[in-house]
């Protein structure tokens, strides 16, 4: 008699944002800014720039200082970010509980995010959040090379960037509204599911994984 074969879907994995995704990023940037101006004596409206979280730090620099100088502050601000930012900085809530769901789950869980690798990895060291691995500097559509690479079949974000990532890399995008981009706005540009928060997203992968299969 012939035996029948089951294939079972590969292993889950789940990639996440960092800023406004699993942490709460705006005290510590906000801090950093602060001092940044202070050091250059330039002027930086720090309560503005966290308003605005996701893109590269050259994005935001290019507002307040001329082009040939943003390599140069980008230099300054990473370095004075460890001793600035990381104790100011919270975890999201729902977010030590979404990565444990995937984990539960058999998968794993994966950071990927355009923030400087080293100050992500030390954000998640502080917090005691441990993904499976932390790719950093990657956004929007280059955040796909990481998530192919590991191959995340799901991309959790706050921001559109993330979205166009998640689709560029032909994983299902989820939102979360923790950022600055509404809900509205995250299925505007093509988002899959939305979430309030990460709270909700262990009750959706539970939901997820029976049709995944």
């Amino acid at each position: 008699m012939a035996h029948m074969a089951f294939t079972t879907p590969p292993a889950l994995t789940v990639g996440f944002d960092l800023d406004m995704t699993l942490i709460d990023s705006r005290p510590g940037i906000r801090a950093c800014y602060q001092a940044l101006s202070e050091r250059t004596g330039t002027y930086i409206d720090a309560d503005l720039t966290v308003t605005r979280l996701g893109p590269p730090l050259a994005e935001e620099l290019i507002n307040w200082f001329p082009a040939e100088e943003i390599p140069a502050m980008a230099d300054l601000y990473r370095a004075m970010y460890p001793t600035i930012a990381i104790t100011a900085t919270p975890a999201m809530t729902g977010a030590r509980e979404a990565i444990a769901a995937v984990r539960e789950a058999g998968g794993r869980a994966i950071v990927v995010t355009a923030k400087y690798e080293p100050n992500a990895k030390l954000h998640l060291a502080h917090l005691g959040i441990e993904p499976d691995a932390v790719i950093g500097d990657l956004w929007a559509e280059q955040k796909a090379e990481a998530l192919r690479e590991h191959d995340a079949g799901v991309y959790v974000g706050d921001h559109v960037g993330d979205v166009r990532g998640a689709r560029t890399a032909g994983a299902l995008s989820v939102g979360v509204a923790t950022g600055p981009c509404p809900g509205e706005e995250l299925r505007a540009a093509g988002a899959d599911v939305v979430l309030t928060d990460l709270t909700e997203f262990p009750r959706w992968l539970s939901d997820y994984l029976p049709a995944r299969a």
